[in-house]
């Protein structure tokens, strides 16, 4: 079985589950979001957040292949490029860190450590970067897949609550501890991430 990482690009959009393809829930804000459902185009709205961000920030998704299917995903970019972060009760994002939207695992995938896979790939991106924090708004009653991801699954794989709330916590992974700029950045972060616990994963999200 091969698995492999590759960067969210306009050419490999598609390969998103339908309806996280025309989902734009983080993309716009609250207004902006119902106005493009009404008028039947959230797709292209999608289309135009991925083309913006790469073109402006860079890579801000990676989708993960097991044996040359789509598995599942995850999305991520500075909260400059995500209206939607400023409508939580616990923003604002930290202005040195970059926020993880959200990440999904097709169903018959789960369990395998994918998840685990995908929040590495992010990491070792960002860290080549220069970023030195992921955070994200946990869901502490989720129960089915949504937007948001399960406060109970960031806190597995290393994240720390900085806003507590009763619902909608803001969580943060410091990659700055993660990595000596003189150490070999694999190697570092296979040191931070390989006591993630396994993929009760990421239940689909």
């Amino acid at each position: 079985m091969s698995r492999r990482l590759a960067n969210v690009t306009l050419d490999n959009l598609d390969d998103l589950p339908r309806r996280c393809r025309q989902c734009v829930f983080w993309e716009l804000d609250p207004v902006g979001g119902e106005r493009a459902v009404q008028a039947g185009d959230p797709g292209l709205e999608k289309e135009a957040w991925i083309s913006g961000t790469l073109l402006d920030w860079g890579s801000c998704g990676k989708i993960v292949y097991v044996d040359g299917v789509a598995a599942g995903f995850v999305l991520y970019a500075p909260p400059l490029y995500v209206p939607r972060s400023i409508a939580f009760p616990t923003s604002p994002v930290s202005s040195d860190a970059v926020l993880l939207m959200t990440a999904h695992i097709i169903p018959e995938f789960s369990g395998g450590g994918l998840g685990r896979m995908l929040v590495q790939g992010v990491a070792k991106d960002l860290t080549r970067r220069g970023v030195r924090a992921i955070e994200a708004f946990g869901d502490l009653k989720w129960e089915q897949p949504s937007c948001l991801m399960p406060a109970e699954y960031l806190l597995s794989v290393g994240f720390k609550t900085v806003r507590p709330h009763l619902r909608f916590p803001r969580l943060r992974l410091e990659l700055k501890t993660a990595v000596s700029w003189r150490e070999d950045v694999e190697v570092a972060l296979e040191r931070l991430l390989g006591s993630m616990s396994p993929e009760r994963a990421l239940r689909p999200v």
